[in-house]
């Protein structure tokens, strides 16, 4: 303890050490001493020479400091005191007066940044400090945040990215805002304050561990607007997360927070007496909202906040701020921007916005109120700025707010009772002040923002100039201020209206170029040598007299394009116009203001330029430039070339129009074919279902043959079973006598057939005659030939009659085969299984015998359909037959081979007649197996024999 007492000052002989030799003992201490104890009071030593020897200290005792905290974790007094001397070593906090002998020492700042690379040049250190974090101990858990909050602000983008991929890093840094403490949360804040700047990655995932719900609640428990720093720092760190981030600000609109806002803006109505602290705090709450719907954000992200904005009636709170009395400057400057954005391009809102009334005594609109304080020279300039800003806003893609912003300077709805918009803009625009006439000009000019409409109502407005003096346009009356040599910014202002009036205007064009004195006047200012200011209003005649070539209809003789053209080439010359006309994108403040649409100034000098209009400008410039170096030629050669496009344009449209066609009946051909292909996949199914079901029928029947009794028996056993049971099998006996009278129709369609087919040889014979006679005559008439082809054609005509009506003789039997069907069931019930699979076995050789008589009939069919293409085929020779005997020897070669096919499809039809003589056949003796009478006398006597045999049985 002696020891300690020396460093601490104490007394003691000899001379004392210097303050490295003490820093170097105590390091030593710290690494070799076996007690905690002596450790402790080692590091609480170093800690208290930290301050003052700095420099030693942070050489010497910093690793032995880290291994304390990696070793002696358990013991919560030596790792605060470790920390705390850490904290000393890399913070910039105001130190104590150093000894005259480290006044060349390195500064506080460079001592700070060199030994936090020292520290988190080993990424474990840095995870440490991460893992401390998670201590509840007051005197670990406080020193950290401070430690690692001091990091940050030395060495930010690196310790950022290591604890970005540090497991758990910022998890463990939000658990602090939940802390009982407060110092440890307030602090906490502080700390994620510095690790959320210029990180969107952290700044994400600090969002969705759930911050803007905490820091809401905190901002609530604090008191909101009336609430101290704390406020001050959730909302710094609202504006952390997120500005500049699309994804965290969505997550805060999909989230409801911009309902939570509104109780922030709710203001007493005696607004006096505000403290510093309210002012800082309702400022940056004013510009949270901002963030959410700032115009640099993407647009539809911009236009979700301002819906909910108006939803929630933020947009209705922020309004009742703009005017009520008694609030800073400051905050209704603020304020205003604030509305200019929430309302800027959402025409729900600008409508509501038109709508708001001042509490005057005649109510005003808003909009009256707040153009009064921009053309009033006496208002603060921050203030006349943020109206402007939000005239332009409430005007921006609003067509309907320009409409009436026009309409109150129209002769018919001017009320003299009253001051409306339009008048206080004239008002401005014609008054001793220049930043009111340059105000009142932009202004204006946004009314007419690509709005061609309200460009023509605008000119018929007119001016009383003086009493006694005829009134005059407001387009004159701008020429004519401009021609009187006023201040810069004025003439600047004027320029801007009227170049934004007359683009896309020509009746404006018109009636600028038919006032004799403004050509002119334009080009004596641009061919005039004058002086540096002067040469950014010369630029802006440059463009004005573009404009009036451009836009020009040639309507007027003296002023028509090619005229304008020469005399910019006689008088002003082409380089120097061109020059000119390029020093408006070159300008210092031009670049300014293209920046963002807000019009921020140092001093009212410097308002030259407006956001929209330098868009205008590098629209216009490279158009102005070619309308100017074109010749005459090369103008009708380009209007030729327009014309062809447009042309080429209407014949595009047209293909467009076919293809849209084509691709509209081609869906709808690909909804046929989709229907098409269900209805071809049902039919396959329920065609291999049938298939199955016939398998299955076939072998049912095979069965019952293999385990069955011969068919008389059955047939007799069946009678008897039915007998014993009171049935009597009529329905069967009906339904075959009705197939045996099928067969017999089937016979007789069979001679008729016969009788054809003999028809049919005579032909062919007939034929073959014929063209033997020919071939030895060496000449055929076309009219025998006719006749030939007609007879052929008529028998095979017959033919197909024939067929088709045996084929409605086949379907007829197919009916009564589906009502045999149902037979084997009703007989099954009345005589039991086996009886039913006697006529099971009946009716299924039936169906067998239906089912080839089925094969014949398409057979047939697909005879016919060759006899028809054949015929087609003769026709078609015939026709050709009646220009020369060659072409004639060709039809009758051609015919010749027809007969030949027609006679071997007759053979063939011969085959298929043969094959259903042998079938029927095999149903009579079917009929005669089942004991059925037949009209044959070799049946008759057969079946007699067959009554006795069962008489004696």
């Amino acid at each position: 303890m002696n020891f300690l007492r020396g460093v601490m000052g104490g007394q003691s002989a000899g001379p004392q050490p210097s303050g490295a030799e003490t820093v170097q003992k105590l390091c030593d201490r710290v690494a070799s001493s076996t007690l905690l104890d002596d450790r402790r009071d080692a590091v609480r030593a170093l800690k208290a020479l930290s301050k003052k020897y700095r420099l030693e200290v942070g050489s010497q005792a910093m690793e032995h400091l880290v291994n304390v905290l990696q070793t002696d974790r358990a013991d919560s007094e030596i790792i605060g005191y470790a920390l705390d001397t850490l904290y000393n070593l890399i913070s910039n906090d105001v130190e104590e007066e150093e000894p005259e002998e480290n006044a060349q020492k390195p500064s506080f700042d460079e001592l700070a940044g060199q030994f936090t690379e020292i520290y988190i040049k080993h990424q474990e250190n840095l995870t440490l400090l991460l893992s401390l974090l998670e201590e509840f101990d007051f005197h670990v858990r406080w020193p950290a945040v401070k430690l690692l909050t001091a990091l940050l602000k030395n060495q930010g983008p690196q310790v950022q990215q290591i604890i970005l991929v540090s497991p758990m890093g910022v998890s463990r840094m939000m658990d602090l805002l939940a802390d009982s403490r407060e110092v440890i949360r307030n602090d906490g804040l502080l700390l994620l304050q510095q690790l959320t700047k210029a990180n969107a990655a952290i700044q994400k995932i600090v969002a969705f561990e759930n911050a803007f719900e905490r820091l809401l609640d905190i901002i609530t428990e604090e008191g909101m607007s009336d609430g101290g720093i704390v406020v001050e720092d959730c909302l710094l760190l609202l504006l952390n997360l997120m500005k500049n981030n699309s994804s965290n600000q969505n997550f805060f609109k999909e989230g409801s927070y911009i309902q939570r806002m509104k109780p922030w803006f709710e203001v007493a109505e005696d607004n006096t007496g505000w403290s510093a602290q309210k002012v800082t705090n309702l400022h940056l709450m004013l510009q949270l909202v901002r963030v959410l719907v700032s115009p640099v954000n993407p647009p539809g992200a911009t236009s979700s906040c301002q819906k909910s904005a108006f939803q929630c009636g933020l947009l209705q709170q922020l309004c009742t701020i703009l005017m009520a009395t008694g609030v800073p400057a400051d905050i209704l400057t603020e304020t205003i921007n604030t509305v200019s954005e929430v309302i800027r391009g959402s025409q729900v809102n600008q409508d509501y916005f038109a709508s708001v009334n001042a509490p005057s005594n005649p109510p005003r609109p808003a909009i009256v109120v707040l153009l009064m304080s921009m053309v009033n020279e006496r208002q603060p300039f921050v203030l006349r700025c943020a109206v402007l800003y939000c005239f332009q806003c409430f005007l921006y893609k609003n067509q309907k707010g320009q409409a009436e912003i026009v309409a109150t300077l129209l002769p018919a709805t001017i009320d003299a009772n009253s001051i409306s918009a339009g008048q206080l803009l004239c008002g401005g625009l014609f008054s001793t002040d220049s930043l009111s006439n340059w105000c009142a000009a932009v202004a204006l000019a946004h009314a007419l923002q690509d709005n061609s409409i309200q460009k023509e109502q605008l000119l018929r407005v007119q001016l009383a100039t003086s009493l006694g003096n005829p009134p005059v346009s407001l387009l004159q009356q701008c020429t004519n201020i401009l021609s009187q040599g006023s201040k810069v910014q004025t003439r600047v202002g004027l320029l801007m209206l009227l170049s934004t009036w007359m683009t896309n205007c020509p009746i404006a064009v018109n009636h600028f170029l038919h006032n004799q004195t403004n050509v002119p006047f334009l080009t004596a200012q641009i061919s005039e040598n004058l002086g540096e200011e002067e040469q950014l209003v010369q630029g802006l005649c440059a463009l004005l007299l573009g404009i009036c070539i451009y836009y020009n209809e040639n309507s007027l003789e003296n002023y028509t394009k090619e005229k304008l053209k020469q005399l910019i080439e006689k008088r002003i010359g082409k380089e120097i116009f061109i020059e000119n006309l390029a020093y408006i994108s070159k300008h210092e403040l031009y670049s300014r203001a293209g920046q963002k649409p807000q019009p921020s100034y140092s001093s009212p000098e410097q308002m030259l330029f407006d956001h929209e209009f330098t868009k205008l400008v590098k629209e216009l410039e490279v158009l102005i430039i070619k309308a100017v170096q074109k010749s005459s030629e090369d103008e009708k050669k380009e209007e030729e070339v327009k014309k062809s496009l447009e042309q080429h344009d209407s014949i595009v449209n047209q293909y467009k129009e076919l293809i849209r066609e084509q691709d509209i009946q081609l869906n709808e051909l690909k909804k046929q074919v989709t229907a098409m292909t269900g209805l071809n996949e049902q039919s396959q199914t329920t065609i291999t279902q049938q298939a199955s079901q016939i398998q299955q029928l076939r072998d049912q029947y095979n069965l019952l043959k293999i385990q069955g009794k011969p068919l008389d028996s059955q047939h007799h056993i069946h009678n008897e079973a039915a007998q014993f049971n009171g049935i009597q099998p009529k329905a069967d006996v009906e339904e075959i006598g009705r197939l045996r009278e099928e067969v017999e129709e089937l016979k007789k369609q069979h001679d008729v057939l016969q009788g054809q087919l003999a028809e049919k040889d005579s032909v062919i014979d007939k034929l073959r005659n014929n063209q033997t006679a020919g071939n030895r005559d060496g000449d055929v008439s076309t009219g025998d030939a006719g006749e030939w082809t007609a007879e052929l054609r008529k028998e095979l005509e017959t033919l197909r009659t024939r067929v088709q009506t045996q084929a409605e003789e086949i379907i007829q039997l197919q009916a009564k085969k589906q009502e045999l069907e149902n037979l084997p069931a009703t007989v099954a019930e009345a005589a039991g299984d086996n009886d039913g699979a006697s006529a099971l076995t009946k009716i299924t050789q039936l169906e067998s015998r239906l089912s080839a008589l089925d094969a014949e009939n398409h057979k047939l069919k697909g005879q016919v359909k060759v006899l028809s293409e054949e015929r087609s085929s003769l026709d078609q020779q015939l026709a050709s037959t009646n220009s020369t005997v060659a072409i004639l020897q060709t039809d009758k070669s051609k015919l010749q081979q027809e007969v030949v096919e027609s006679k071997k499809e007759q053979d063939d039809l011969l085959v298929l007649l043969a094959d259903q003589d042998q079938k029927i056949f095999g149903l009579k003796n079917k009929l005669k197996e089942l004991g059925e009478p037949v009209e044959d006398e070799d049946d008759l006597e057969s079946a007699d024999q067959e009554d006795d045999d069962d008489d004696e049985d």
